[in-house]
């Protein structure tokens, strides 16, 4: 990025040459060339270091050379203009790119990925000011990585000229270390420190950096003994007399830490030391090389593993907890955090063990701090941030500072808004004394309540069309702070009105709720009033309403107040009885109006098949020369059952054609022995399996065997086919293809292999694509043992960083839409749903690296149009499926109802009252007496409508 940054820098020295008679552009273009070179000396260093000293001689080369390069390429534009419209068309196109960023970045300041590109950009343009300005904003929302502050700090340093710009290095500097654990950026900071040390008080500043260096990543068993030898070597190179003291202290300390390369530390030790080396520090190096020992199998797995080593860091972590060492254990954690900064769970866990065990404000606090800039999307984090400042004393103001900062971190879920309202309005509440009639407090928490409910009206629910609040939790949580701690239960009657006007007045529990708060503290009036409204309203649980207003006034009420409460109840539960008797009328005509669908279809099918039948009769009839041969026809008929049933693969005797073929069906009494022509077996490919035996499957061998259904019918050889597919699995014993009656592929057949390992490994193939046609492969189980048994690899449960896609083009493919979806983030996996032929549903499911990315996908590509298509984006959230009834569930009224009509016509309902009119539940007499009725083996008389209504009308 340096290199590129000079180059532009002599670029645009060449170009205003290009041009003498544009004065205005030329002093325009002298302006940005100056601050070009500032820049560009800035990222010199940086460059030097990363390029080495041959960089250093080619820009020696190329300053020397300055005037005669410049009027070269002055030269040069004048003879080509079209190298200059080139240069100046690159200098639009990234001043443009700019203010897309900029505008971007008003609209979304979350949007990492553009705060990186405008940093870029305007670090090549050379507008200083606005790189530190783009660098301060990032900074401020997320934590920089180790890369992006070392950038921002070289820089800096190349361009610190006095006192003044040392210092502000220095806050850049301690801003960079709290981020994360960084040993490279506390090298850097230890290293430049140490350039300031002719200043008032530079030594004991340089002994303070390195010693909180070695607090942060001292015991870090990999990088930490750069830190070490940095801090040697500074003590070494001062004249003083008390620095052989220093020195031999600071070898002591490193060798009683377990790190890598402790026997060359030992060794230079004992060469470094003019006297022996003290027996107390050889027993502390060799307790620390045995500790050494436990943690190297620990660090070897995460030196082996790929980045981000989540399930090897958390082991650490579990291994470290035992152990219980609090330095260690912060160290462990902010090793993982620093691959792991997006995992929330990873972030509540640290913060968790740092809010129970250590307790130390400011690191508590710190780690809250870069939890919520890291996963601001997290509620969770959020919540527990706000109950630390609560819990450590911070200010209000700074509090509410960060609840504001919540509310605008763009949660996934319109729960989540009520969630941090609730954190936000419980610590208000606990900042008010309730003995003061009225305080500043009070009314602050009064007013976020009011704002609460006006922000989820509005805000949440035009965002997620739900106001994350359906029951008014938050609602009842104000009615009952003003009704038990402020005494005002006027507004607690007003705010439980407006809860019931919001669809909640149907709810048993929810007036029971009101209900017990007047009990506890209003009056018995508005007690009755309530339960007389609830008898009135409430449709799900009436009976339990009914009770509770009845035990009241059993024992408080009047006899008038008794009489109109047992008329109210009486009066409601026979209207909801009549409901229900007509919904159970209803439900039993549509099921025996479904039966007699299902009898109807059953007739249909008969008479279709008797029919079928018939023609082939008369169609071989019709062909027989011989009345011997008919004779013998007739007699096959009648020892055949109505339908001819066939093994699988078995072939009709040699001399007899098979009833509906082209042989018998031609009118031509051609020899049985006669071989079909060759257009016939082309065109009746199945008939080709017919000397195929039948085999029958054994099930003894399911555990090797796998089920590859939805294949093509077409499929020529099937086991040909599939056969060089799945030996890639490993041995294939068989390839065993399910034909019909006629010779034709069923679509589907039985692999069975060697092993049962090759078996499990071919399960990958399932989904792949056979000649145009998803391929199918699932564990061969018998379904007939394992009815519930089914195979669905994908998850049907939220995930965060999953996204849902509709709407999609039939004819886009996979690669068009991960190009477009990775410019959000890293695409770990697309799948396109297909039909069972294969084709495209325009449905897709995208899978990003964490939550982050997939929630800045979902504002950015929802209502993108792709090809005059409109797509719709979401995170993955699939509906429950709905469970089938079982058929015994769906049967006639009669004897079969008799299991359901313990719970009624609907099953086990909430109320456990049966829907079925009584007379249908009452029991013969032999029942009564006997117990329950053995359900007779003779079918039942079908009735007619009017039967059925008069039976329902029974009393």
């Amino acid at each position: 990025m340096a290199t590129a940054a000079a180059a532009s820098a002599s670029e645009a020295e060449a170009e205003p040459k290009a041009g003498p008679e544009a004065e205005g552009e030329q002093d325009e273009a002298k302006a940005a060339r100056a601050r070009r070179k500032v820049l560009s000396r800035a990222v010199a260093p940086a460059t030097y270091k990363t390029m080495g000293p041959e960089w250093d001689q080619q820009e020696e080369g190329v300053s020397e050379s300055d005037g005669d390069e410049e009027y070269a390429m002055a030269s040069s534009a004048e003879s080509s203009p079209g190298e200059y419209e080139w240069g100046y068309d690159e200098e639009e196109k990234n001043q443009l790119e700019i203010e897309r960023l900029e505008e971007q970045l008003s609209i979304n300041v979350y949007d990492y990925n553009c705060h990186v590109d405008l940093i870029r950009l305007l670090r090549l343009e050379g507008e200083l000011t606005k790189v530190r300005m783009a660098r301060q904003k990032m900074s401020e929302i997320f934590p920089l990585t180790e890369e992006l502050w070392l950038e921002w700090l070289h820089d800096e340093i190349s361009m610190a000229m006095d006192g003044l710009d040392r210092e502000h290095v220095y806050d850049l500097f301690e801003r960079a270390v709290k981020d994360y654990i960084c040993p490279n950026i506390w090298l850097e900071y230890g290293q430049y420190s140490v350039g300031g040390i002719g200043q008032k008080g530079g030594l004991e500043k340089v002994r303070s950096v390195f010693e909180r260096a070695l607090s942060s990543v001292g015991l870090h068993m990999t990088k930490g003994l750069a830190i070490w030898e940095a801090y040697r070597e500074f003590e070494s190179a001062i004249v003083e007399a008390a620095r052989l003291e220093k020195v031999h202290s600071l070898f002591r300390r490193q060798l009683a830490i377990p790190l890598y390369d402790m026997e060359a530390t030992f060794a230079e030790y004992e060469e470094w030391s003019e006297d022996p080396i003290p027996e107390s520090v050889i027993q502390s190096y060799n307790k620390a090389l045995q500790q050494l020992e436990k943690y190297k199998p620990y660090e070897e797995a995460l030196l082996q593993a790929e980045a981000p080593r989540l399930a090897e860091y958390q082991a650490y972590i579990d291994f470290e907890m035992k152990i219980g060492d609090p330095a260690r254990i912060q160290l462990i954690f902010e090793r993982a955090l620093v691959e792991n900064c997006l995992v929330p769970d990873l972030w509540i866990r640290y913060s968790q063990y740092l809010d129970r065990q250590l307790k130390v404000k400011d690191l508590v606090l710190s780690a809250h701090s870069r939890a919520v800039r890291n996963c601001p999307w997290t509620v969770a984090l959020w919540s527990r941030y706000l109950l630390a400042l609560e819990r450590h004393g911070v200010e209000h103001r700074v509090i509410s500072v960060t609840f504001e900062k919540a509310l605008s971190a763009g949660f996934i879920q319109a729960t989540d808004y009520v969630e941090i309202w609730q954190a936000y309005l419980d610590y208000l509440r606990r900042r008010v004394d309730f003995k003061q009639d009225s305080s500043k407090e009070l009314e602050e928490l009064r007013s976020a309540f009011a704002r609460a409910l006006e922000y989820l009206k509005q805000e949440v629910e035009e965002r997620f069309s739900e106001s994350g609040d359906p029951s008014c939790l938050i609602m009842q949580n104000w009615a009952r702070i003003e009704a038990r701690l402020c005494n005002n239960m006027q507004k607690a009657r007003e705010l439980w009105d407006s809860i019931m006007t919001r669809g909640n007045a149907k709810f048993a529990n929810m007036w029971l709720e009101y209900y017990n708060l007047e009990r506890a503290h209003g009056d018995t009036q508005h007690c009755r009033k309530a339960l007389h409204r609830a008898v009135q309203c409430t449709s799900d649980y009436p009976e339990h309403v009914c009770e509770v207003l009845l035990t009241m006034e059993r024992t408080e009420g009047t006899l008038e107040d008794w009489d109109i409460a047992v008329q109210k109840t009486e009066t409601r539960l026979a209207r909801v009885n009549e409901q229900r008797i007509k919904a159970a009328e209803k439900e039993a005509a549509l099921a025996q109006q479904e039966e007699e669908k299902v009898e109807q279809r059953k007739r249909a099918r008969a008479e279709k098949k008797a029919l079928k039948k018939k023609k082939k009769t008369r169609g071989a009839d019709k062909h027989r020369a011989d009345e011997d041969d008919e004779k013998e026809w007739g007699d096959d008929e009648e020892e055949q059952p109505s339908k001819r049933r066939r093994v699988e693969n078995s072939v009709p005797p040699a001399g007899e054609a098979e009833p509906g073929s082209e042989a018998d069906l031609s009118g031509s009494s051609a020899p049985a022995a006669t071989e079909p022509p060759l257009e016939l077996k082309e065109v009746r490919g199945g008939a080709r399996r017919r000397d195929v035996p039948k085999v029958p499957h054994d099930s003894s061998k399911d555990g090797v065997t796998v089920f590859v259904s939805n294949l093509p019918y077409g499929l020529g050889e099937p086991a040909a086919t599939l056969r060089p597919l799945f030996e890639a699995c490993g041995d294939v014993v068989e390839v065993r293809p399910i034909f019909s009656n006629r010779g034709d592929f069923r679509g589907y057949c039985y692999v069975e292999f060697r092993e049962e390992a090759a078996a499990l490994q071919a399960l990958q193939l399932d989904r792949q694509s056979v000649e145009g046609r998803p391929m199918f492969v699932s564990p061969c189980v018998d379904k007939s043992k394992n009815p519930d048994f089914k195979v669905f690899r994908y998850s049907t449960a939220l995930e965060k960083h999953k996204l849902f896609v509709s709407g999609l083009p039939f004819s886009c493919t996979k690669e068009e839409l991960e190009e477009i979806c990775k410019a959000h983030g890293t695409v770990k996996d697309i799948r396109l749903v297909t039909n069972r032929a294969g084709k495209p549903k325009g449905l897709a499911y995208v899978e990003y690296e964490n939550e982050s990315q997939a929630s800045q996908a979902v504002l950015k590509m929802d209502g993108m149009t792709i090809r005059e298509n409109v797509i719709k984006v979401a995170i993955s959230n699939p509906p429950q499926r709905k469970v089938p009834e079982k058929p015994e569930a769906r049967k006639a009224p009669g004897s079969a109802l008799l299991p359901r009509q313990v719970y009624g016509a609907r099953g086990k309902g909430r109320t456990q009252l049966s829907l079925l009119p009584r007379a249908l539940q009452r029991p013969s007499a032999a029942q009564a007496e006997n117990g329950p009725a053995t359900p007779a083996t003779t079918e039942a008389p079908k009735m007619s409508n009017a039967d059925f209504a008069k039976l329902l009308l029974r009393k």
